[in-house]
């Protein structure tokens, strides 16, 4: 489903990563793991066109979208959601989900069934919503483009436990849905609750899996 091999990247002169490759097969949920600066969020950067490669193969659902634009590999069916959550604030919940909303499985009467605390609030505006309902909402809205596959970064981080075991029933729920997910985490212990597997991330280099 999403295979990455010798991928490099960075910013400007600075080189995040080093040939990194990974691989997330159908219907798995596969963590990568490291600490804060360890590359993780430009790797999924990386794979999603918002960095540009310097080099490496990034191949998605049988076809290569290395350094292509985001929105064409969004709409291949890879779907992003990223540390940041970047809601829109002045939008209600309903009307966040409509935006980017694609006809498919993920309905919004199952995205509110999946997060039934979303459905409570769907006339809320974004700006009036927790940090741990905005990343619930960030999650759902990315659903709603029904992706075949989602990169998910930090999604534990900073949020309250009750929120952390929500999120996490999410995510096991959207694996026996056949989702494909690649999560980015600090939190080895969210990981080992959600995760198939796992590769390990250090100062840009693919150290274990």
């Amino acid at each position: 489903m999403l295979e990455v091999s010798g991928l490099s990247a960075g910013y400007d002169r600075s080189q995040v990563l080093f040939d990194v490759a990974l691989r997330a097969d159908a219907g798995e949920v596969v963590a990568l793991l490291g600490r804060n600066g360890a590359g993780k969020s430009t790797t999924l950067k990386a794979i999603m066109g918002l960095v540009p490669p310097a080099s490496g193969k990034v191949v998605f659902n049988g076809k290569q979208i290395t350094g292509m634009e985001p929105f064409r590999i969004a709409r291949l069916g890879l779907g992003y959601v990223p540390e940041d959550r970047r809601i829109f604030t002045d939008l209600t919940v309903a009307e966040n989900l409509a935006v980017g909303s694609r006809p498919g499985h993920w309905t919004h009467e199952r995205l509110f069934a999946l997060f039934p605390v979303l459905g409570e609030m769907k006339d809320r505006r974004g700006d009036r919503m927790s940090g741990g309902e905005q990343q619930m909402l960030c999650i759902a809205r990315t659903l709603a483009g029904n992706p075949l596959a989602m990169l998910l970064d930090e999604p534990s981080e900073g949020l309250a436990p009750v929120i952390v075991d929500q999120v996490a029933a999410a995510i096991i729920e959207l694996k026996r849905a056949g989702v494909t997910i690649l999560l980015a985490e600090q939190s080895e212990r969210f990981a080992g609750r959600v995760a198939d597997r796992a590769y390990h991330l250090e100062k840009g280099v693919i150290r274990s899996t």
